[in-house]
């Protein structure tokens, strides 16, 4: 009983998940009834509904009170930003060391923003992840939002944006507004638009607008939380806007080894016959973006169960590999 109750409660503690620990400290107090240690019970039971929690972890059963406090347009009323529950986050991330490093650093720096500040020293705050589709801008913020235990608002530029003379703008400092006194990561994601030189295009109207109160909001940012923007571009990315990000990180298409750990990770669940040589497929997707390369291991054991193999063969995967070349 004990070795698998440390196990769950080592599990909770370092998935940083709130809610499972709430739970491990009932049944440890239940336990502690059962064998008669009542005064050790009490005390705990105590600690319990006495102690507040120094970190404000995102409690689940507060998501409908934090949905219908979420910024809106004043003049339609929609929201513009969406909440991504805790459970929905992917987190799990196959990275080349000097990304993960990267990564990793912003969320330990985070974690010790207070022993930082007594240094005069600020942890990163703002980042920008740029590369090509599929190769793990999205999922990065997602892990950045489940290891930190923070809850994850994306903005959503289809309410943002307004062709009303100066809404676009006011929209995104509701948004920004709303986040100063709140510990959230917010994700500003494919804003290609936004990411794009101003010196390159000709748009005119909302967009420029926009542009430069992100750049003023950005350089005003001094919130208890993070922000996020993912773009897709390569070229033409506005030097304006790098400058105000405490990192900016290249999201590349994965290298070979990166490759192989991700079939074997998409496939871990799913036996694989002998005569799949997982490095010749690994060689063979080179160029291919970590999404397709997850897609097409999933398409490989969904046609092996569906024609009654309880393996994947290599004949599946020269199939799923010919389909995805359709697309």
């Amino acid at each position: 009983m004990k070795a698998e109750l440390y196990k769950r409660l080592f599990r909770a503690i370092f998935s940083e998940d709130i809610l499972s620990l709430k739970k491990l400290a009932s049944v440890i107090i239940q336990e502690e009834r059962r064998l008669g240690h009542n005064v050790l019970a009490d005390s705990l039971e105590k600690i319990s509904i006495t102690e507040k929690p120094k970190y404000a972890f995102w409690d689940g059963r507060k998501n409908e009170t934090g949905l219908s406090s979420l910024p809106k347009s004043k003049r339609t009323n929609s929201q513009l930003v969406s909440y991504i529950p805790r459970e929905q986050l992917k987190h799990h991330m196959i990275l080349p060391n000097e990304v993960e490093e990267r990564l990793l650093s912003i969320e330990q720096e985070y974690v010790a923003r207070e022993r930082l500040k007594k240094y005069n020293l600020v942890p990163k705050q703002k980042i920008l992840l740029y590369g090509p589709p599929g190769c793990g801008k999205t999922l990065s913020a997602e892990r950045i939002a489940w290891n930190l235990g923070l809850p994850l608002l994306k903005v959503r530029f289809d309410t943002l944006l307004s062709s009303y003379f100066g809404e676009s703008a006011s929209n995104l400092r509701s948004i920004f507004d709303y986040c100063k006194n709140k510990a959230v990561v917010l994700l500003l994601d494919e804003c290609d638009f936004i990411a794009k030189s101003r010196i390159t295009t000709q748009d005119v109207g909302e967009v420029p607008r926009i542009v430069n109160m992100l750049l003023t909001l950005l350089d005003e940012y001094d919130a208890p939380g993070l922000v996020l923007a993912t773009t897709n571009l390569k070229v033409s990315l506005d030097e304006a806007l790098f400058r105000r990000f405490d990192d900016v990180i290249e999201m590349p298409i994965p290298g070979k080894e990166e490759r192989l750990h991700l079939l074997e990770m998409t496939l871990s669940a799913i036996p694989v016959s002998p005569d799949v040589n997982m490095k010749k497929i690994a060689d063979q997707l080179d160029g291919y973006s970590a999404a397709n390369i997850v897609l097409i291991a999933q398409r490989a054991a969904k046609i092996g169960i569906l024609s009654g193999n309880k393996k994947v063969c290599n004949e599946h995967f020269m199939k799923s590999l010919e389909e995805s070349c359709k697309f």
